[in-house]
């Protein structure tokens, strides 16, 4: 027989499970459809890059104090390759403690699904979702777990998995920006402790995220050079990260396991359907740039946690509360897509006027504190912060 709950959430991946920790004590029956196993831990290699407002939200969830392994950023450091041009924001500056947090995906995916598991929420584990169908008072799921086919019927059905299940039927609007992600653990002769850096080359940005005595590479390459690259060996990675960077940080020393991965803009034409919401990733993808993707998934799932706590369980999933939704999440969704799509346009190149000019703004910029708070504020907190 079909089960029913008032909310059903589609994976328990770090947005998804932030909702379902964000409505667990409701009173409303919440459920979580997680693709992956019990205890199967994620291998995901990347680092996430938390804003301090993020870090509030993950405090008022109860999961901030939980986690370990956190490196935290206090400066940012933003130049341009071969130009005078940079900009420095600092948390003193801002009045906060910091800026920002790095620590790995797998680490806060971990605290999370422990949460998910032992709370008032009804976690299914390894269960894949194979249909998704709105009704007239609700939303149907048809999902197998354990070999079996099941189906769950919902007021509101929370699309979080990243936008998988409905790439055929709603698809995304895609901007290939010809550029990979290579990631990588590298170590250096003088780490900057508490200062992330965003060096911006014709090729694509370069970030160095500190983290444990080292810094978290995120190096965008151009897509026909992404294998060449995988193959190098550490020594000639290093110098020619060493040539993009420059010394600040002194010499690189060692450089670990290479990940990569493709750097596109998605975004779903409608984040709402009758009775269904995408959040996250299912949203909207942004590229790495500013590391703006998982922060703005982080509040989809807390302003959408919001908009259900205000409604009656008649409203929940109806589509005024949908529209308030969408209306409500607008401008943090169009400014975050905008910020992150007009870094990559700017400053992917190497025209020569293009170029005197970027200088010349993160120049002005560093010497206008009312606009660097502004745009530090707009990055921890979004445009609705």
């Amino acid at each position: 027989m079909a089960e029913h709950c008032d909310i059903a959430i589609i994976g328990g991946g770090p947005v998804g499970a932030a909702l379902a920790l964000a409505l667990r004590d409701s009173g409303l029956k919440v459920s979580v459809l997680e693709a992956r196993k019990a205890q199967q831990a994620s291998n995901d290699p990347r680092a996430l890059a938390l804003s301090y407002g993020s870090r509030l939200l993950l405090t008022r969830l109860g999961v901030w104090q939980h986690l370990t392994h956190i490196s935290t950023i206090k400066t940012i450091h933003i130049s341009q390759k071969n130009s005078f041009g940079r900009t420095q924001l600092s948390a003193s500056e801002m009045d906060v403690p910091d800026l920002g947090y790095v620590l790995p995906y797998a680490t806060l995916q971990a605290s999370l699904q422990n949460m998910l598991e032992s709370g008032n929420i009804n976690y299914l584990s390894g269960a894949a979702v194979t249909q998704l169908h709105s009704t007239d008072d609700g939303a149907s799921i048809e999902y197998r777990q354990n070999g079996n086919e099941q189906q769950l019927y919902a007021r509101l059905v929370v699309v979080a998995d990243g936008g998988k299940l409905l790439e055929s039927s709603h698809p995304a609007e895609v901007r290939d920006y010809g550029q990979s992600a290579i990631i990588a653990h590298v170590s250096c002769s003088l780490p900057r402790p508490d200062t992330a850096f965003e060096r911006f080359t014709p090729q694509g940005p370069l970030a160095l995220l500190p983290y444990q005595q080292g810094y978290e590479l995120v190096w965008t390459v151009p897509h026909a050079e992404v294998e060449n690259m995988l193959q190098w060996d550490d020594a000639t990675l290093l110098a020619q990260l060493q040539q993009h960077f420059g010394d600040r940080v002194g010499t690189f020393l060692t450089a670990g396991a290479r990940s990569t991965f493709p750097l596109r803009l998605k975004r779903a034409p409608a984040t709402t359907l009758a009775h269904i919401v995408l959040i996250g990733n299912a949203a909207q993808t942004l590229h790495p740039v500013a590391g703006q993707g998982f922060n703005m998934g982080l509040r989809d799932a807390w302003e959408l946690a919001q908009e259900i706590l205000c409604s009656s369980p008649a409203a929940i999933g109806s589509e005024a509360m949908l529209a308030n939704y969408t209306q409500s999440r607008a401008p943090d969704r169009n400014a975050g897509i905008r910020f992150t799509d007009g870094l990559v346009r700017l400053f992917s190149n190497d025209l020569p006027v293009l170029s005197a000019a970027r200088a010349a703004s993160l120049s002005l910029l560093d010497c206008l504190p009312g606009a660097k708070k502004f745009v530090a504020k707009r990055m921890m907190f979004g445009a609705n912060g």
